[in-house]
Parts: structure tokens; sequence; C-alpha cells
């Protein structure tokens, strides 16, 4: 059992990591709360089932084609929707929970209430440490692991990497510095829509598809960002792997476990809100100091 908690854990973990960084992303440079985020995350799966059985595309070429179009889709909402009222921040959040809603009835209007699948892009398991683990699950891990250090080397190493911290850290000492912070933005709305739709290529063929599959990641990262620290993309990191685990213990130790995960993340959440109400690495604001 314990094994299959760490495995379980691990997997969760990054899957939320990859969201709930995305989620960070935006927030921290533009202030913007995205309840569509893993909205985004559903349709992409969504695109990616209909390419491989409608369209006829090999499994690949659909996901890639799916992180794109989703991407593009992601950038047209926000010049649309989003970027005019982007100053008002609940206007900016009841848009976003407008718009995630508009993709679940058009999901529902398309597909009906099915659930649906996508074949594994490979078959067979592993045994590790006595445990029996699906490749497919290994390469999902695999993957989210290698984006997770993509991310990384993006945001450090590059020079849009450190606009964007810097817009993140004080986004008018960047306008003053010459960054285009609106340019700054509308990019990092496609960095962070693209994680979400690598987040749904990733968990495509390990879980059935149906259009309110996007309401529990989203209570997961709301909860993994709180927890962490709103904005802090190293307390998204520590915050996801924190509640992946903890969703894993409760799933395999706690009988009806798996009906209860939400509730239990939502409670750590709420613990940690009253200890530390910043998160474990965020920043007080200044007119709490």
């Amino acid at each position: 059992m314990v094994q299959d908690i760490v495995i379980n854990g691990l997997i969760n973990g990054s899957i939320y990591a990859l969201l709930a960084i995305g989620f960070s992303l935006i927030f921290g440079v533009a202030r913007i709360v995205n309840i569509a985020h893993t909205a985004f995350y559903m349709v992409a799966a969504y695109f990616i089932y209909i390419g491989l059985h409608h369209l006829g595309m090999a499994p690949v070429l659909a996901m890639l084609l799916s992180v794109v179009a989703i991407t593009l889709i992601g950038l047209v909402c926000y010049k649309v929707f989003i970027d005019p009222i982007r100053e008002h921040e609940a206007a900016v959040l009841i848009a976003t929970i407008a718009l995630a809603m508009a993709m679940q009835e058009a999901m529902l209007i398309a597909f009906g209430g099915h659930y649906l699948g996508v074949p594994p892009l490979i078959t067979g398991y592993a045994t590790i440490a006595g445990v029996k683990v699906t490749y497919q699950h290994l390469l999902a891990l695999g993957v989210v692991l290698i984006v997770l250090v993509l991310i990384w080397a993006f945001l450090m190493k590059t020079n849009l990497g450190l606009a964007i911290r810097s817009t993140a850290q004080d986004r008018e000492v960047a306008n003053l510095m010459g960054m285009n912070v609106a340019r700054v933005a509308m990019l990092t709305m496609a960095v962070s829509v693209m994680l979400a739709a690598i987040g749904g290529a990733v968990v495509v063929p390990l879980y059935v598809l149906d259009p309110h599959m996007w309401m529990h990641p989203l209570i997961m990262i709301l909860a993994v960002v709180v927890l962490g620290g709103l904005g802090s993309l190293k307390g998204s990191f520590v915050g996801a792997y924190i509640l992946g685990f903890a969703e894993a213990l409760v799933v395999f130790l706690v009988p009806m476990g798996a009906f209860l995960k939400g509730s239990v993340a939502l409670s750590i959440m709420i613990v940690v809100l009253l200890i530390r109400p910043e998160g474990l690495f965020g920043v007080a604001f200044e007119e709490e100091r």
C-alpha cells in the first residue's frame, strides 16, 4: 500500500503541479483568477478525442494539434473577453466563470453527457517496488516532469521568462523599466493555456471524458495555489505534491476515500489559511504588513 500511495501521489501531484503553475503564472503577471483554466484542459482532451475518432489522426499528432489549437483559442478568449476588463478583477472572475460554463455547455451539446475514452498510447505494465504500474502512467509522469523542467528553464534562462517574473513581482516597476506589460500578460496567458492543454493531453488516455471533468481539477488547483501562496510558482509546485500525496492517502486509507479527497484538500487549505493566511511561500500584502 505504501508503494501505491507513493506512485499515485507522484502522478497526481505532477499533473496538479502542471495545472497549478499555469494558473499561478497568469495570476502573478496579470492578477487574473482564471476559473476557465481547467475548462481549457477539458476542451483539449475532447479535441484529442475528435482527432482520433472522427478525423483518424495519429495519437501524437492529435495531441500536438490540440495543444496548438487550445493555445490559440485561449489567446482569442483573452483578447475578446478578458483584456478589455482586465483592470476590474471581479468582472474578470465573473467572465472566466461564464467562459468555463460556456465551454462545458458546448461539450454537452456536442457529445451529450456520455462518458468517452481514448485508448492508451502504449499498453502493458512495469513492476516497481512490487506495484504494477501501467506504461501509460509512467509515460504521463515522464512527460509532465519534462514539461515542468522545460517551463522552469524557460522562466529562469530566457529574456521572456525574466520579463514574466519581473512583471509578476512588480508590474509598475516592470512598466517603468520599459517592459510592455500588456504584451507580457498576453504571452503569459498563452503559456498558461498551453500548460492546461498539455495537462489535458497527458490525462486523456488515463481518465474518462465528460463535460464536467474540469471541476475537480479546478478545486484542487485552487487549493494548491492558496496552500502554496497566490502567485508563487515554488508554492504551486510544493502545494501540488502535498495535495497529490494527501489525495492518495485518503483514497487508499480511508473508507469511501475517493468521495472525500476533494473535501480533504479543501480542509488542508483552510487549516493553512488559518495558520498562515498568505500560504506557505506567499508574501503578505503591503497593507497587511
